[in-house]
């Protein structure tokens, strides 16, 4: 019997210090140069200088002539969005950028919050950081910093920033909050250098919230902002104070998850599946795979040689429209493929895709943005934040159109203390931009319940 329980008090011990081991990891990082050439002697220039998007008779009279130089090309009959971008429908949106789209408008729109850019690590970083008109008395601004992903921008948070600052329920909180463009993303300077992934934004996005004077703030991510706020918690998880995701493949795959895919469609309850979990992950394995290939290929062109595919778009800008444009619409809904329109104005309007288009062409960044696959695959996927859990305050929002369904279990194995799941109601990949209203009141819900936490302890 002594034998026995010291057996079982050593085997406890042992699992207690490996638990203990694993919370105190943290992930280590070394501050870089991006800028071009040497860095410049006399220490960073830590200002924060107004910005603002501009445009031009020049600029405006370059795009044109451009579209009006495409070679169209028919699609096959009865293809609809099976084979990429229907050249038909394309040509309706083409039209409308050219005759009927007002750039200048949305530049004013684009203006209607504050912009800024700041120099961090050589590097000149945009970012938009709205701030409360009004915060009821005896309360304060909570902090959030929001990252977008390719082929999105800042601007895909636009319906969802006065949701978040001026919200309507008095009982909700209110928020103080920063959206940046990653370097090579819109407005943010390319770097120049080889090696900037999601772990070096992560370092930069902590380094600008500490310039504007937060210490502790929330952060908020889908497609690759959920990997650069996740590696920000990872980085410094006393500063994170709860991180909000709706993007979280797995990362790394465990005996869990591979018993939950072997026995999930027999023993649902055992792993806590539910009927969406086990439609969107068992129709069979073929499926699974064959969708995923169809859904791919972009990410294996810009994971090995962005720049060949990159500079053709990045003189195109139709071509550039098409390869942007596609995925709001498969990756909105998979149906959408069916449609001979793609179904693009189900969700979205014409003018809010094209903005985002012509954030990428007026900038030029379609290339520098494709880089940052390569810059994250290219070293392999055995990184070292891929194996470090996340103990920071997590909620996921999960939308049941999402590329890459994730069950609550999955979720759990990254993120140990994941605070609130929601199955969301609708909508697909592009989320804060879809559904911004959804995704309010996913974030009110979660920061609430993670600050009456943190009262109580």
């Amino acid at each position: 019997m002594f034998t026995e329980v010291l057996v079982a008090l050593l085997i406890g011990g042992l699992i207690f210090l490996l638990v203990q081991r694993s919370r105190n990891q943290v992930l280590k990082t070394e501050d870089g140069w991006w800028g071009a050439g040497a860095p410049s002697v006399g220490g960073e220039d830590i200002s924060i200088n107004p910005f603002k998007v501009t445009t031009s008779d020049e600029e405006l009279e370059d795009l044109y002539r451009r579209i009006d130089q495409t070679r169209p090309i028919a699609s096959l009959e009865d293809s609809q969005f099976h084979y990429g971008f229907n050249s038909h429908c394309l040509q309706k949106v083409v039209s409308y950028w050219r005759r009927d789209f007002d750039w200048r408008k949305q530049v004013d729109k684009l203006n209607q919050f504050p912009n800024f850019k700041t120099n961090i690590e050589g590097l000149d970083v945009h970012f938009v950081h709205v701030k409360p008109k009004k915060v009821p008395e005896g309360t304060s601004a909570v902090p959030l910093l929001m990252v977008h992903g390719w082929p999105g921008s800042f601007y895909e948070f636009y319906g969802l920033i006065p949701l978040l600052t001026e919200p309507a329920d008095p009982g909700d909180l209110v928020f103080e909050v920063v959206c940046p463009s990653i370097p090579g993303y819109g407005f943010s300077e390319a770097p120049h250098k080889k090696g900037f992934d999601s772990v070096c934004a992560a370092r930069i996005f902590h380094k600008l919230m500490r310039r504007l004077g937060f210490q502790q703030f929330y952060a908020h991510g889908g497609d690759w902002g959920w990997l650069v706020t996740t590696n920000m918690a990872q980085l410094e998880p006393k500063t994170v104070q709860g991180l909000h995701v709706n993007f979280a493949p797995p990362s790394k795959p465990g005996l869990s998850m591979a018993l939950s895919i072997m026995l999930g469609p027999s023993l649902p309850k055992l792993f806590g599946f539910t009927d969406l979990d086990i439609q969107r992950l068992y129709p069979c394995m073929e499926k699974l795979v064959v969708e995923s290939i169809k859904e791919s290929g972009y990410m294996h062109i810009q994971a090995t040689k962005p720049d060949t595919a990159g500079r053709g778009l990045n003189d195109s800008p139709v071509g550039l429209a098409a390869y942007i444009l596609e995925k709001f619409s498969t990756w909105t809904s998979r149906d959408f493929r069916d449609l001979e329109d793609g179904g693009l104005t189900r969700k979205f309007s014409l003018d809010d895709l094209l903005t985002n288009v012509m954030i990428y062409w007026t900038s030029g960044c379609i290339v520098s943005s494709m880089r940052f696959y390569k810059e994250n695959f290219g070293k392999g996927l055995n990184q070292p934040h891929s194996k470090i859990p996340v103990y920071v305050p997590t909620g996921f929002a999960c939308f049941p159109n999402e590329l890459f369904h994730t069950p609550k279990l999955w979720v759990k194995q990254k993120y140990r203390k994941l605070i609130t799941f929601t199955p969301m109601a609708r909508g697909g990949h592009f989320a804060a931009m879809e559904e911004p209203q959804l995704m309010a009141e996913d974030i009110q819900n979660f920061t609430k319940t993670v600050e009456k936490r943190t009262k109580k302890e």
